[in-house]
């Protein structure tokens, strides 16, 4: 349900800043980086790098060759793909090998949806983004409820603390047998969650924040969550492989990967039949664990960026910088990282990226929008411990140059 946060190595920072029919119910020559005095690469120009045969194919192969990477990697280019590829097992028990349109656990990588629904309910006058967390649910503390806004929220700076960190939750979450179960249950958690910082003061990923969010979406629309970005954000942008789905579902569906954790002798285990981490959990909330495939999120892209999903100010207000985040060690040269609502938006080399990673057992997600390049990454494993920071700095140097000093 959640990426790592940020942390000190080069790799880390950059991970961090880093439907028709829902998939569920179907029967169905360019140049690498500029010099380094401007290390912005031409917008129109495709590095060579990137193309099939090129160091970042050979990359991921090569990852794949030692079972260190299985899942699909997809890269396009003004919304045409430029490199697709899938790697190894989406069922080891049924022999069925992942394919360029498997659909994968997207782990906190779906948080950007929940964020979206809650842009699209603002849009229309339904939420005040600097509206209380009382207006819309009840049930929390006052200190709580008249003080923690929609806007930290969104922002991960209200203070809340995180889901993955309760015992009760932790010991609980398997348990639960529908979607209405799962959000009320969660709910009812999340109500006795003390604040760890005053609303406003600090920031810290929050999955619990996420989820409240989630109740908000499902508490104004009159639908839940799980529904409502099914007509409201799949739908529209022809995202026909993309769902809320459910353990049963996940189990018995041959287009979705399972995933393959590392248990403690180093073997990997089958996640979603065993019950372990986020696959144990009925259905996946606004925190995270919707399922998409690598075209599907080339398809969010462009009618995101299309203005099919908000008015063109509001999807500015959307992606656009709401905060700095400090690194938590030293800076490195030519990132700037920042929040907007629902992912983080660094600054590479000057470049624009709306970014959101993932994970948890078995799951290893990330997918890049490169918003004045016009390029858009993907990077769906159903393997975890695999080392998702390099593919990603395999990605990214070829499109905004080195950064840290490497040229």
């Amino acid at each position: 349900m959640h990426p790592d946060p940020p942390a000190a190595s080069r790799r880390t920072l950059l991970r961090s800043v880093g439907v028709a029919a829902p998939l569920c119910t179907l029967t169905g020559r360019g140049t690498g980086p500029a010099a380094a005095h401007d290390r912005r690469a031409p917008a129109g120009r495709i590095p060579e790098e990137l193309l099939p045969g090129g160091a970042y194919d050979r990359f991921v192969a090569r990852l794949a060759a030692e079972d260190r990477f299985s899942g699909t990697v997809l890269l396009s280019h003004r919304g045409r793909p430029v490199l697709s590829r899938a790697y190894g097992m989406a069922d080891k028990e049924r022999s069925l090998p992942n394919r360029t349109d498997t659909a994968f656990a997207l782990a906190s990588a779906s948080k950007p949806f929940t964020a979206l629904a809650v842009l699209q309910l603002a849009q229309q006058g339904r939420i005040d983004l600097y509206g209380t967390l009382g207006t819309y649910l009840p049930g929390f503390p006052p200190a709580i409820a008249g003080t923690v806004t929609v806007h930290q929220l969104l922002t991960h700076t209200s203070g809340m603390g995180d889901l993955l960190d309760n015992r009760e939750f932790l010991d609980h979450a398997g348990t639960w047998t529908s979607a209405e179960e799962v959000t009320t249950e969660l709910l009812k958690i999340i109500r006795k969650q003390p604040l760890e910082s005053a609303p406003g003061t600090a920031h810290r990923y929050s999955n619990s924040g996420y989820d409240t969010l989630g109740a908000i979406v499902a508490a104004v629309s009159g639908e839940p969550l799980h529904t409502y970005v099914r007509r409201h954000v799949f739908a529209p942008a022809g995202m026909t492989r993309s769902d809320f789905c459910t353990r049963p579902q996940w189990l018995t569906d041959e287009r979705i990967a399972h995933p393959y954790t590392l248990d403690a002798s180093g073997r990997r285990i089958d996640a979603v039949r065993t019950g372990v981490g986020a696959a144990r959990m009925f259905i996946g909330t606004g925190g995270g664990n919707a399922f998409s495939t690598g075209p599907d999120l080339i398809r969010f892209a462009r009618a995101l960026l299309g203005g099919r999903l908000l008015d063109p100010a509001w999807t500015e207000l959307f992606l656009g910088a709401k905060l700095p985040l400090r690194p938590r060690g030293a800076p490195i040269p030519g990132i700037r990282g920042f929040m907007s609502y629902g992912a983080p938006s660094p600054l590479v080399n000057g470049h624009r990226l709306f970014t959101h990673g993932g994970g948890a057992a078995g799951e290893s997600t990330n997918w890049t929008l490169y918003r004045d390049l016009d390029w858009c990454g993907v990077v769906l494993a159903n393997y975890d411990g695999i080392d998702l920071a390099a593919i990603i700095d395999q990605e990214r140097t070829p499109l905004c140059g080195p950064t840290g000093g490497g040229r």
